[in-house]
């Protein structure tokens, strides 16, 4: 059997900078976007969320809420610095950790017991130890699988610590109790549907008869909700991550029209994506467009590379391959680029029009090293906090 912590730091980044600015602690902090620019609240206090304020909400409309907030733009090297750390408290009690974000894992401490105690007694030395040595606060959830350590962690939200009853009979009970958002896969769209088929709990969803959902939601989504509505999730942790994707966006101050203007934002995105992909010594086989309209909307473009690439020269050259073809029905407020498919070797796409020939692959490795001494200049002159 696994035991499971899922540990989840509290309001990270706005912890990081009430630890770092004593004066703020009690007060509501919001980091993201200056509050009379576009963007959005990364994150935020509890004391600010008490106004309403949450992730991913306009910075202007968390002005309006909370006028008398303390707006950071953030410091993300010290935010890393402090996930270090916390990581580091993590491998004292079991290598198997899953990272999920810069302030959140799971960690399967199955074979740490006989060495420090019950589940329990690890979670409370991780999250005492948090405190100690880093000065922040962390919630951590004890369960035999990831999706219910993960329940756990945000049921003990904030800074506490909550045990799924181990008992099935009793699991069941508070697991039931839940609303069905707390599902993974059900989002606002499954959510909407699941209500107005009158399912509100994960009681409901349990005792809903299978045929039912899936012909509501396809025979795979219906599977998955009833395995997880009856607790069960036989996911390992997974102590490697594979980064899938890369991807840079930018929201303009003002909706924009200009194309030459909305292209040297690309270029820019673009440039910043590459350097990220050769320092981190992957290639890219997909290359993407994200552009948002004035009225919200979004599309997507993507196209395959012929030959996976990390130079700038081809990314940029797909990107506004896409760009070009895409026409401007509206003043755009945002536009992102990224690449998918990585990999720590080159594949090759074959297409009609490569041959693989030995002067493209010279011209190729011409370009990378290229952009490769472009990099080590740009890291001596022109540092990049975002890494």
């Amino acid at each position: 059997m696994q035991t499971i912590l899922h540990v989840d730091m509290d309001a990270f980044f706005a912890s990081v900078e009430q630890r770092d600015h004593p004066e703020w602690r009690g007060k509501p902090v919001i980091v993201g976007a200056d509050p009379h620019q576009r963007g959005v609240v990364s994150t935020c206090s509890y004391e600010a969320r008490k106004f309403g304020v949450h992730s991913a909400m306009p910075s202007r409309e968390a002005y309006r809420r909370c006028p008398h907030g303390i707006f950071v733009s953030g410091h993300m090297s010290r935010y890393r610095e402090a996930s270090e750390q916390v990581f580091a408290i993590f491998e004292r009690f079991s290598p198997v950790i899953e990272p999920v974000s810069i302030d959140e894992a799971f960690i399967d401490v199955s074979g740490a017991l006989c060495l420090f105690g019950d589940a329990v007694e690890i979670a409370k030395r991780i999250r005492q130890a948090i405190r100690d040595e880093v000065q922040l606060t962390a919630s951590i959830g004890v369960a035999g699988n990831k999706f219910l350590a993960k329940l756990g962690s945000e049921a003990a939200k904030p800074d506490g610590l909550f045990v799924v009853p181990e008992e099935p009979s009793d699991r069941l009970a508070w697991l039931g109790k839940l609303p069905i958002g707390a599902l993974w896969g059900v989002g606002k769209t499954t959510e909407t549907t699941l209500l107005r088929y009158g399912y509100r709990t994960v009681k409901d969803i349990r005792e809903a008869p299978f045929e039912t959902l899936r012909q509501i939601l396809g025979e795979h989504a219906a599977t998955q909700l009833l395995a997880l509505a009856r607790g069960e999730d036989n996911r390992q942790v997974e102590t490697v991550y594979e980064e899938k994707s890369l991807s840079r966006e930018h929201t303009f101050l003002e909706d924009c029209s200009d194309r030459s203007a909305i292209r040297t934002v690309l270029t820019a995105l673009v440039e910043d994506v590459g350097r990220r992909l050769r320092k981190r010594h992957l290639y890219a086989s997909v290359g993407k467009l994200k552009l948002r309209w004035k009225d919200f909307s979004t599309i997507s473009r993507q196209a395959p590379f012929e030959t996976a690439v990390c130079d700038d020269f081809a990314m940029k050259h797909l990107a506004y391959r896409l760009f070009d073809q895409e026409p401007l029905i509206q003043p755009v407020r945002l536009i992102g680029f990224g690449i998918g498919g990585l990999n720590p070797t080159r594949t090759t796409q074959m297409t009609l029009f490569a041959d693989g020939s030995d002067s493209d692959a010279a011209h190729q490795e011409k370009r990378e090293r290229l952009c490769q001494a472009l990099d080590a200049l740009n890291a001596r002159f022109k540092p990049h906090p975002r890494d």
